[in-house]
């Protein structure tokens, strides 16, 4: 692991240390011996719903790749850099611990030790301890160096669970609300009919009706916004809707003739991914967003995550694609 150009106020691409897919492929083993473990670590938080002390973790510079590069592709790690004989770190690391346990989930926070971790503390460039950094998506941001207000501690995270989520389409991980420590939940909303409606969508795709599918959908999301089922259905109505009427050889015929043009690319995209091509849809989309800039690379950009969510975040497919992502942006 090596960052570049380390400051206070910039973002460095680590992406770089090794190809996404040799490093996802690392992680899934990493999972999957933890889970047959019985581990609690960073591994096995990314399996399933995880108790709120996966939320924390200690990492070292040994597991620095599995336990943080890889986790920031699901969900953002804010790093920790403290030392036991650090008072200000005394006052700031319980902080974070609270909050982190706050965020159920949308967030997970790594601790490291500077003492038994030096080469990660000169490999970060850092000068003074209580520090803190954030990795999303493979990408280091610094945050903060020393004890600041919990309200400012606030403000940071919710900007970081923010950009997490636009920029890169990541939710985080799911806490068990039945563990031991996880953050009392608020009285849930009374049930709509959802699955009436849910069900009037599929008869509503079965019938060609992508019009009434899309309807359906948004009206159970205008109930439920984090209806999981209806997000998806969501996705795959719309993408229909675009692709309906669309003459795929004049399309493709665009695209190949227009590399930077984005609606052209986008419109391939659309067709890549009806057609199954679905890692050509993504990097299509990851090419035009390298090539442009401004309103049209956020359109591009924006494009690609709701592709993201037509496959889902669990595919491995999409964790790739948001590391290349990245790479272009930073």
């Amino acid at each position: 692991m090596q960052p570049r150009n380390m400051s206070m106020s910039g973002v460095v691409d680590l992406a770089a240390v090794k190809a996404a897919g040799e490093a996802k492929a690392k992680a899934e083993q990493a999972r999957a011996e933890s889970a047959r473990q019985g581990g609690s670590g960073a591994g096995a938080a990314a399996s399933g719903a995880v108790p709120p002390s996966a939320l924390v973790i200690d990492v070292d510079e040994a597991g620095f790749e599995r336990d943080v590069l890889q986790l920031s592709n699901e969900v953002p790690v804010v790093l920790d850099f403290w030392a036991e004989w650090c008072e200000p770190c005394k006052q700031l690391s319980p902080l974070l611990e609270r909050l982190t346990v706050e965020a159920a989930g949308r967030v997970v926070l790594a601790k490291v030790d500077v003492d038994a971790n030096q080469m990660l503390m000169q490999q970060f460039g850092i000068q003074g301890i209580p520090a803190v950094f954030a990795v999303v998506a493979g990408q280091v941001l610094p945050l903060f160096q020393g004890v600041v207000p919990e309200q400012q501690i606030r403000e940071t995270l919710a900007q970081l669970v923010q950009v997490a989520e636009e920029r890169f389409g990541l939710i985080g991980l799911q806490v068990d609300p039945g563990a031991e420590g996880a953050p009392a939940a608020a009285a849930a909303p009374p049930a709509g009919p959802y699955d009436a409606l849910l069900e009037a969508a599929v008869v509503a795709l079965d019938a060609g009706d992508l019009g009434g599918a899309v309807q359906a959908y948004r009206n159970v999301l205008a109930d439920d916004p984090a209806n999981m089922e209806a997000k998806l259905g969501l996705a795959q109505a719309e993408l229909l809707s675009r692709v309906q009427h669309m003459n795929p050889q004049a399309v493709r015929e665009a695209a190949a003739a227009n590399p930077r043009d984005p609606q052209a690319q986008i419109a391939a995209a659309d067709l890549d991914l009806v057609g199954g091509h679905v890692e050509d849809a993504f990097g299509r989309l990851v090419d035009t967003v390298r090539v442009t800039a401004g309103d049209e690379r956020d359109a591009v950009r924006v494009r690609l995550l709701e592709l993201f969510e037509v496959i889902g975040a669990d595919d491995p497919r999409v964790s790739a694609a948001r590391t290349a992502l990245a790479r272009v942006l930073f």
